[in-house]
């Protein structure tokens, strides 16, 4: 293997194998023992790292059933990669000539005869097939608990993960017969899930106080704003009129008690991104299909959509221009899911002229979500497949992980551009782990996208962009003063950082570090200064919210991408490679952003006494970032200040940056960049 084939596996990865197989070959020596072909082996790293740390619950229920799934092999994987590098490279007589997925059979699927091979494995330990996946890349099968454990020599318990309860195998699993070598990785043996990272304005705050959400029902007068900093205030506060009292003065951040507060609508974001210059061109996705991929589903996505074009002048979905597809069975678990609202919504709201596929797998786990991507890429539903979920890349198997990886390189190779969203966590290190990204948007052949928060003038242009990372400092609480005041730190915001299991591609050549760098680009995600969208509620009356997220982020640039390749007039393929070399305008450049009104606090403890904080102090931070003065409605003595553009230990800086990538996109002039 050369190095060029090595790209996506860290070199320390590579020397554990070599560990592991000569200890294997030293063992099978000592033991006097030959081997025959057909004996068997043990499937590597498909082994979650938390069970070797997290509390031990006991023994799954043997008589549970579950499904399980075999991934072969691809043929010839080392011409696929070189292929793949061939076609992104514009001196190879090979580029941009994807692939069909009748090439992918031909030169890179598992046979028949292998699939007959696998199957019969699962026959022979009591597991019923159930699905052959397209062009054999999988064998799905069901069966107990017990059964799955006799067949792959595992035990499998239940351990708690966080605030979760995750069912996995104790050990690697091992394959008997000729399937064995013929395995790539086995999924659906730990019950790992992918979570949707939106976000909505706090509304259960540090204090222990419930807000209502931001929302406005339809039939009200109010609605949204964009005005989400109008400008400076200072308040004033005592305690029963007596000392301490307070001064703080600031940055407003929007609040009335007559409206839900800011969040920007589809023309507000044309204004500010300009995007209105590719609809007059005659732009707007036309001829492209974005898939979406979104487990469970929605029995009311298709109106609540129709009720948001309809408000802002977008052509309805119909049978023509949406369709859901459940896979590989139905949906179980349908019901209201913002998650699906936002991933359409907004995803037809900058491309208004696409094709939507929503491909619903029937639940969040690995292996159902991938098996749902690998459909949707398979029968090329789209040249852009959108995912607003991850998982952190340090708790996901890492079978998991190269099962993404290969199907985000035969998507890149195809032509399709699978991107995923970063996740609201920062570095994750909020969960009480080490530093790590999100999966699947950490392969080298998907495309990452993170998120910023966004300001507008009062003709909606930009004001200032930072990005994505918001902490919180309790001032005031109804009578009591906080004197220093309150700090609790970070909230939420963009996901990025460096990859521990792949290895920097070529792409990101010019980058940091040894591994892949994420996010690649960025959009709006911060939901204090979110998106509109319409939901209905099981039980409750349709309503307006406002929500972020880098799952808004995502879809506003998978929208985007359609268009790009509408006016490139041919499949541009994954989008990240392009990231990093577009022309001069193409790309707003998110740096640190400050304000000479960053909210300070005087309180004054006596006639004599005054304690003051400068804006780093209430922030409890230091650097570039922006803070302002919320008062949540509901509390007309209760004061926070929020800053704008602290992200755990993620940093924004000129030029890439681990928090907004290479930035947000200039619509018009992105887009037109591609035109041939």
């Amino acid at each position: 293997m050369n190095k060029q084939t090595k790209r996506e596996y860290p070199t320390a990865i590579f020397g554990r194998l070599r560990m592991i197989g000569l200890f294997l070959v030293v063992a099978t020596l000592v033991a006097g023992l030959t081997l025959p072909a057909s004996a068997g082996q043990l499937i590597l790293h498909n082994t979650p790292s938390y069970v070797t740390s997290a509390r031990n619950l006991g023994a799954e229920d043997p008589s549970k059933v579950i499904e399980v799934s075999i991934w072969l092999q691809p043929h010839n994987r080392a011409g696929l990669d070189q292929l793949a590098r061939e076609l992104y490279d514009q001196t190879s007589p090979n580029y941009r000539h994807w692939l069909k997925s009748s090439d992918i059979a031909a030169r890179f699927a598992p046979s028949a005869a292998e699939v007959k091979t696998v199957q019969e494995f699962f026959t022979s330990h009591n597991l019923k097939v159930v699905n052959v996946g397209p062009n054999n890349f999988f064998v799905r099968a069901r069966g107990t608990v017990s059964a799955v454990e006799t067949a792959f020599r595992v035990q499998m318990n239940k351990y708690q993960v966080r605030s979760q309860v995750i069912r996995a195998n104790d050990r690697d699993p091992y394959v008997d017969g000729d399937a064995a070598a013929l395995v790539q990785s086995v999924a659906g043996l730990d019950s790992g899930k992918y979570t949707h990272p939106f976000a909505q304005r706090p509304t259960l705050l540090p204090n222990g106080k419930t807000l209502p959400a931001a929302k406005v029902n339809p039939s009200s007068n109010s609605f949204f704003t964009s005005a989400c900093f109008p400008g400076v205030q200072t308040e004033k506060f005592s305690t029963n009129g007596t000392f301490p009292e307070a001064t703080y003065h600031g940055n407003a951040y929007f609040t009335n008690e007559n409206s839900p507060g800011c969040a920007y609508t589809p023309p507000e974001i044309y204004a500010a991104y300009h995007l209105n210059g590719l609809y007059k061109e005659g732009f707007n996705g036309a001829g492209q299909t974005i898939a979406i991929v979104d487990w469970c589903g929605s029995l009311t996505i298709k109106q609540d959509a129709n009720t948001f074009s309809a408000r802002f002048g977008l052509p309805l979905l119909n049978s023509t221009n949406f369709s859901i597809i459940e896979t590989p069975t139905p949906s179980t678990c349908a019901g209201p899911d913002p998650e699906i609202n936002i991933d359409v919504e907004w995803a037809h709201a900058i491309a208004p002229g696409a094709d939507i596929d929503l491909v619903v797998p029937p639940s969040s786990s690995f292996q159902d979500v991938d098996q749902g991507i690998f459909f949707a890429v398979n029968y090329a539903l789209g040249n852009v497949l959108s995912g607003s979920f991850g998982s952190p890349e340090s708790l996901t198997p890492t079978s998991v992980l190269a099962t993404e990886d290969l199907i985000a390189e035969i998507a890149a190779v195809t032509g399709i551009s699978t991107n995923f969203a970063t996740g609201d966590d920062g570095d994750f290190t909020e969960f009480g782990v080490p530093p790590t990204v999100s999966a699947p948007a950490d392969s080298p052949f998907a495309t990452a996208i993170g998120g910023v928060s966004l300001a507008l003038t009062s003709t909606n242009s930009i004001a200032w962009q930072s990005g994505w990372g918001t902490d919180e400092t309790l001032l005031n609480d109804e009578g009591i003063l906080f004197n220093p005041p309150l700090d609790f730190g970070f909230n939420f915001g963009s996901g990025g950082g460096s990859s521990g299991f792949f290895a920097k591609p070529s792409f990101q050549s010019g980058l940091p570090g040894t591994g892949r760098q994420l996010p690649d680009v960025s959009w709006l995600a911060d939901p204090f200064t979110g998106a509109v969208i319409f939901l209905s509620e099981q039980g409750e009356t349709p309503t307006w919210f406002a929500f972020g997220g880098t799952s808004l982020a995502t879809p506003m640039f998978s929208g985007l991408w359609a268009i790009a390749n509408e006016e490139a007039g041919a499949p541009l393929g994954q989008a990240a490679p392009y990231m990093y070399s577009m022309p001069p305008g193409t790309i707003f450049d998110v740096v640190p952003f400050g304000s000479t009104h960053n909210v300070t606090a005087s309180i004054k403890t006596s006639t004599t006494v005054t304690d003051n904080f400068t804006a780093d102090q209430v922030m409890g931070t230091t650097g570039t970032f922006f803070s302002g003065l919320w008062n949540p409605s509901f509390f007309s003595d209760l004061v926070y200040a929020i800053s704008f553009g602290t992200d755990t230990s993620l940093t924004t800086n000129p030029g890439w940056d681990n928090v907004t990538g290479v930035g947000t996109p200039n619509g018009q002039a992105f887009a037109d960049s591609f035109k041939p």
